[in-house]
């Protein structure tokens, strides 16, 4: 049985973004194994399991809270991923950092259109 979550297309696209973040941080350096690496993972988990849970909630205005989180989280991903880009783990144009504009886009977005329902 799928939930309601697993059925917006954020929620789908920051999933594929945890995984992209996994394959990416396994090529960091090995003594960024439990900093700096680890740290971007708990980011890009906490996203998906944000909306996920805002969404079991039962409300709009509970769901907009859990949504700002995971946009929250987000945006620390994306400080780390411009941290491992100035350290040269990463390449400057890759794909997750493109990922976290387009799903901090659609968290926006969705947000917005939440609150529109709230008031």
């Amino acid at each position: 049985m799928q939930r309601a979550h697993e059925r917006l297309t954020v929620w789908q696209d920051t999933m594929d973004l945890v995984e992209t973040i996994y394959l990416l941080t396994q090529s960091f350096p090995k003594h960024e194994q439990f900093t700096l690496s680890a740290q971007m993972r708990r980011a890009a988990i906490s996203t998906p399991s944000n909306i996920a849970e805002g969404a079991s909630r039962g409300s709009d205005k509970e769901f907009v809270r859990f949504l700002q989180i995971a946009r929250a989280s987000l945006s620390e991903l994306e400080t780390q991923l411009k941290i491992s880009i100035r350290l040269s783990y990463i390449e400057q144009n890759n794909t997750a950092l493109q990922n976290c504009n387009t799903v901090f886009a659609k968290l926006s977005g969705l947000i917005n259109k939440l609150n529109q329902q709230i008031v």
